[in-house]
């Protein structure tokens, strides 16, 4: 008895070529679009804290106090030496006034005129080298009020009423600004190279001043509305990680993101003209590599499958795969 072959149902899919966006995704990490450490600039002992832990606070508020006294009295010191060079000053300036009308009469001489200006102007020398002082012991003072340099949220005090700080060194705090919220994320230098080459063969077409949009999944796999585009390339690839550095800048008034969070990056706005998809069951793994079965005409008319080897691009996530 002969042997008979059951022809195997399929099904088919016209394909047509055509615009295809592309979506790149990658690993993320918000930043405060700017963090500032608290220090203080002249040392001292902390007096007070005056602000609330994890507030929004305005520029030029006051956060800390240290004791002012030891720069109350350095201040006191320094007017009191401007006080005396200032009368010094003026009894210079009456001596050279009484002397100008004695020389001309030549009751004095020439040289106790001269010497008279130039006591004057010495003493007018030292009311300036005094009032310098003054407004140097004034700064010095004024810098016991440790101030917000911006508007921001101000973070934990790492130091409590009654300790004793020193100049420049310990960090009070940080100030970060969560609006807008910046959001770092790298790209490998393979997948950069293989972007400038599809960008030159026209396979891949970017927007104008490489304009893309850029959006942010969370760890709950929640897309914000909000999006941004790139404003930061840095220069060189990071030799450590071989990777580009990239950043974008996303609106953040309600505080949703956070400072330090994972993200996923979204990127899209580019193109692929005239790409062909194809379901992603429809790519088979041979020998040779990925291949397609297309549908063509046998010797006798009737539809014949054949093989047909294939490039693939991306995955797109929702079922189907890319190949041009």
């Amino acid at each position: 008895a002969g042997m008979t072959f059951q022809t195997p149902q399929v099904s088919v899919v016209t394909i047509t070529p055509q615009d295809l966006p592309v979506q790149r995704e990658y690993t993320g990490q918000t930043k405060g679009s700017r963090e500032v450490e608290i220090r203080a600039r002249v040392g001292g002992i902390i007096e007070q804290r005056l602000y609330e832990e994890g507030t929004q606070v305005a520029a030029g508020a006051v956060l800390f106090q240290l004791d002012p006294k030891s720069y109350e009295a350095q201040l006191a010191a320094a007017e009191a030496i401007l006080a005396r060079m200032v009368a010094q000053r003026n009894q210079a300036e009456r001596e050279w006034n009484r002397i100008k009308p004695l020389v001309a009469d030549k009751v004095v001489s020439r040289k106790a005129l001269d010497d008279a200006q130039s006591a004057f102007e010495l003493a007018e020398a030292d009311v300036k080298a005094a009032a310098a002082a003054v407004r140097e012991a004034r700064l010095q003072l004024d810098y016991t009020h440790i101030t917000a340099p911006i508007a921001g949220v101000v973070g934990l005090a790492e130091k409590v009423e009654g300790a004793v700080v020193k100049a420049s060194e310990e960090r009070l705090t940080t100030l970060t600004v969560t609006d807008p919220m910046d959001v770092y994320f790298s790209v490998s230098e393979n997948e950069l190279l293989a972007q400038q080459t599809e960008a030159a063969d026209g396979s891949l077409q970017t927007p104008e001043d490489n304009a893309l949009q850029v959006k942010v999944r969370l760890a709950d796999g929640r897309v914000l509305e909000r999006s941004g585009h790139i404003n930061f390339n840095d220069a060189r690839i990071d030799p450590a990680t071989g990777t580009l550095n990239m950043r974008t800048r996303l609106a953040n008034s309600d505080g949703l993101l956070k400072s330090g969070q994972f993200v996923r990056v979204l990127v899209s706005g580019a193109v692929r003209p005239n790409a062909i998809t194809v379901p992603q069951k429809a790519v088979l793994e041979g020998p040779q590599g990925k291949f397609v079965f297309v549908v063509d005409k046998g010797k006798d008319g009737a539809p014949i499958a054949n093989v047909r080897p294939v490039e693939v691009g991306e995955w797109d996530g929702q079922g189907e795969a890319r190949s041009w």
